[in-house]
């Protein structure tokens, strides 16, 4: 089975489309969403995009679609000047109960021929795991995981880890990479080994159409769409996070 793997799209709409254009011509049988598809500037126009696969779509739950499900029902939690909070309520403004009921529904992990795909790491939403991670703590994670190929999102970078029998691969971000490059990161599983992709589509028209939205931090996603945010500024903001393991 040919599977897509599309994390942390972040209402990206622009970029999701050159993804699924992509998808689509090469013939995927199946696209798995790794979480954080609507906290962005075109949340509804994300998820019906993505849900309109129907059948070919399994979803993995994000904390940021955890936390939008969260401002549908009406919690207020946390600071409300965090620029996750203000994504969380600025999709639950644009997004009706039949979209709460789907994004509820997703699936803390989905395995699938071998893979384990999940957002942070199997066991948690948040935990950040970056090309810097301790090799000990990396074998923690995966440890009592059957499956030989885990793909995690959640921090916008591409990278590949081995911990003993398992490959770690993230899939990057399509829609708000932290690459110092422009363009839509994804991930393509074949019977090959795992290819990481990088689509180019138009970022300026792009960052037209999400400043064009009202939402309030357009500016960082512009940022990051457009190549403005490195590797390794991401990687030095990680690294001090509480579990970031970072060495």
């Amino acid at each position: 089975m040919r599977i897509a793997v599309l994390s942390d799209v972040h209402g990206n709409l622009t970029a999701l489309e050159a993804v699924l254009g992509e998808v689509a011509e090469e013939g995927f049988d199946l696209v798995v969403s790794g979480g954080d598809v609507v906290a962005g500037p075109m949340p509804r126009e994300c998820l019906e995009l993505l849900a309109g696969l129907g059948e070919r779509i399994r979803w993995v739950m994000g904390n940021a679609d955890r936390e939008v499900v969260a401002a549908l029902d009406g919690a207020r939690s946390g600071d409300p000047g965090d620029p996750a909070q203000r994504a969380a309520h600025f999709a639950a403004a644009r997004l009706d109960r039949s979209h709460r009921d789907l994004l509820a529904s997703f699936a803390p992990t989905v395995a699938v021929d071998d893979v384990l795909v999940c957002h942070g790491t199997p066991r948690s939403d948040v935990e950040i795991v970056t090309p810097r991670i301790d090799p000990g703590r990396l074998a923690e994670i995966v440890d009592g995981v059957s499956e030989p190929v885990v793909v995690g999102g959640h921090v916008h970078l591409q990278f590949l880890q081995r911990s003993g029998a398992v490959q770690w691969v993230n899939a990057g971000s399509v829609g708000m990479p932290y690459e110092g490059a422009p363009g839509a990161y994804w991930l393509a599983l074949t019977s090959e080994a795992p290819d990481l992709r990088r689509t180019l589509y138009d970022t300026d028209a792009a960052a037209t159409a999400i400043r064009a939205t009202g939402y309030v931090d357009a500016e960082d996603v512009v940022a990051a769409i457009t190549g403005a945010v490195s590797r390794e500024e991401a990687l030095d903001a990680f690294s001090p996070l509480p579990g970031a393991g970072a060495g």
